[in-house]
């Protein structure tokens, strides 16, 4: 069975923030990529 949760865009975008702050842990970092990829993505028009 798939798993159909999705990680908010606020979340989403707090993620983005911790991966890009280079004082956060390796573990941070992972849970983060983790959150990042539970994501709604979108295609955008050209």
């Amino acid at each position: 069975m798939a798993n159909k949760k999705q990680t908010s865009s606020k979340v989403a975008t707090k993620a983005s923030e911790i991966l890009r702050d280079g004082r956060t842990s390796a573990k941070s970092k992972s849970v983060a990529g983790s959150a990042l990829s539970q994501t709604k993505t979108t295609k955008k028009k050209k």
